[in-house]
């Protein structure tokens, strides 16, 4: 399957290796070091097993904690006003610099990237990574030193909170003494709409406090995570504002000046992602799910179901005799987890059909989870993310050999690849 050209297929959880061919529209990590020394580089689509990670467009954002809200008002009006966003919000605005090794040595690897101050308690969120080394390697590792700048040049150490490498979120702390900090606030993400007027900034190859609009082109985008190269964020809010590296970490405003997304990812037509592309943002409502678990624990976990799913459509259902036009087909069930356990159906053949190749039939049909609706594979996930924690019992409808059936799976906690 090439991206970006015919790919429909989507995997709920990572147990099948799949091929997804070379083509010239890639996606890059927005962080890394532009012309600072060694750098960490970008970071490109992973190919084989894909995973659907999602939020649910329905579930209420999560609350954060007090000491990690802004309270500031939106900007007030009607119109979209970029000079007014970029002179209320780049003071909250930050570049992230983060120092692999010794920042003395001439050797030590440098990122950056770029963040937003959230609360006045110090708290600065960006991507997993631009703090850490992920995408690079198995072994995820924080960077050793991390310095914010602010708009007026001045520098203050952070210290890592946590990260959550599925949805490319990473939090971070500033003494709140260290600059007089200009919190942004959050808005909410399930309502954002496309074609709304966006403003993006950053730091982009370097250039620190720059500014870039656009417009939304499209939400609840399947992406490719660059942090666990496995697996997918879904709900990603695709725009057309110029963003490149550097960028990765910086807040996505809508016209009131509320941040909606965080930028994580550009697809250029050259594959280097310095030249114009479409640009890809962390939603923000996930970003709060990840913050919140981040400050009460320090990691986030995800409840983990076990299996691969592919849309059932009216075309498909057609073409194979199924008498369920909408929902997830079960394709694959991992052996051992929680839907094994539960007595799940995966598919037992290959079709053909409507160009679709190695479709796998003839396993279960999930048509809804704890009574919300499953029209495709996205919304498995969809619900297990953000509507279900680990050791939960949810009850799958399905439709097994055309009789519906319900079925109830504890389900477990879904752990990072290894190898």
């Amino acid at each position: 399957m090439k991206r970006g050209l015919c790919q429909n297929r989507r995997y709920s959880e990572p147990m099948r290796a799949g091929s997804l061919a070379a083509v010239t529209i890639v996606a890059a990590v927005l962080g890394g070091g532009a012309a600072l020394g060694i750098g960490k580089g970008a970071g490109w689509l992973g190919h084989g097993t894909r995973t659907v990670v999602v939020k649910a467009q329905t579930a209420a954002p999560a609350a954060l904690p007090a000491s990690a809200t802004s309270k500031v008002a939106p900007i007030p009006g009607k119109g979209f006003d970029p000079e007014r966003i970029f002179a209320d919000r780049s003071p909250g605005v930050v570049t992230i610099f983060a120092y692999f090794g010794d920042p003395a040595s001439q050797n030590t690897e440098i990122s950056q990237g770029s963040g937003f101050v959230i609360s006045r308690k110090g708290y600065v969120l960006t991507n997993s990574h631009v703090i850490t080394n992920a995408g690079e390697s198995n072994r995820v590792r924080a960077a050793d030193h991390l310095y914010v700048e602010f708009a007026d040049g001045n520098r203050a150490e952070a210290s890592i909170v946590g990260w959550d490498l599925y949805d490319d979120v990473g939090l971070i702390r500033i003494q709140p003494s260290a600059d007089a900090l200009t919190p942004v606030p959050l808005g909410e993400s399930a309502s954002v709409a496309v074609g709304q007027p966006v403003a993006a900034i950053g730091s982009p190859l370097g250039n620190e406090n720059s500014l870039a609009v656009g417009v939304v082109s499209a939400i609840h985008r399947s992406i490719d995570a660059i942090t666990v190269r496995t697996y997918k964020v879904v709900d990603a809010i695709q725009t057309d504002a110029p963003i490149t590296h550097g960028n990765s970490g910086g807040p996505l405003f809508d016209a009131r000046g509320r941040v909606i997304g965080i930028n994580a990812q550009i697809r250029s037509a050259s594959g280097n992602g310095n030249d114009s592309g479409v640009g890809f943002s962390i939603p923000i409502d996930a970003a709060k799910r990840s913050v919140q678990q981040l400050i009460a624990k320090g990691h986030v976990t995800y409840a983990y179901v076990g299996i691969t799913t592919d849309d059932m459509t009216p075309s498909i259902a057609r073409a194979v005799g199924s008498n369920v036009d909408h929902g997830a087909l079960v394709v694959d069930v991992k052996p051992g987890s929680p839907a094994a356990k539960a007595g799940l159906r995966g598919g037992n053949h290959e079709v053909n059909v409507l160009g679709i190749q190695n479709l796998v039939t003839g396993g279960d049909v999930i048509v809804a989870i704890d009574g919300i609706p499953v029209h495709r594979a996205d919304d498995v996930v969809r619900v297990v993310s953000s509507s279900l924690k680990p050791n939960d019992v949810a009850v799958f409808t399905i439709v097994r050999d055309g009789h519906p059936k319900k079925v109830a799976v504890t389900l477990g906690e879904r752990q990072l690849p290894t190898g």
